[in-house]
């Protein structure tokens, strides 16, 4: 399971003009879901995440996770982290979950998150959204499970 992080001031996620889900300072996390995942690699990469340092102390270092800011996070599914791109000109998805068991799984990781922790919003799994973010630093971190 991939989680590419990105420490953001502010993030939303729209579906049919519609915000379905949104955070201030905190965490947007695009997640890719592939074939070998579970539920393991779903709780050890939420884990990972919640208890990631990278916002800023008093002193300007990267020692304070979102627990301990109390800030959002906002999960969302994103296929297209898992894509083979290695050659050619064109992606290829083999090492991708199938949608319906990708549905399941991401289902049960934004539910994890939920239970753990109490500022998490989802995005929509399958759909086209459009996300919304504004970047802090820009600081974005890949995490795997």
């Amino acid at each position: 399971m991939i989680g590419l992080i990105q420490l953001v001031n502010h993030a939303n996620v729209m579906l049919n003009n519609m915000q379905i889900g949104a955070i201030n300072r905190g965490i947007l996390a695009l997640i890719g879901i592939e074939k070998a995942d579970n539920e393991t690699s779903a709780e050890k990469l939420i884990d990972r995440i919640l208890d990631y340092r990278i916002f800023t102390d008093d002193a300007g270092k990267m020692n304070l996770n979102l627990k301990s800011i109390d800030g959002g996070l906002l999960l969302v599914p994103q296929f297209t982290l898992v894509a083979e791109t290695n050659k050619g000109t064109r992606p290829g998805f083999s090492k991708g979950m199938s949608p319906q068991e990708g549905s399941v799984l991401f289902a049960y990781l934004a539910n994890y998150a939920k239970k753990i922790y109490s500022n998490v919003e989802t995005g929509k799994f399958g759909v086209n959204m459009q996300v919304t973010l504004c970047n802090d630093g820009p600081v974005t971190f890949i995490l795997t499970s």
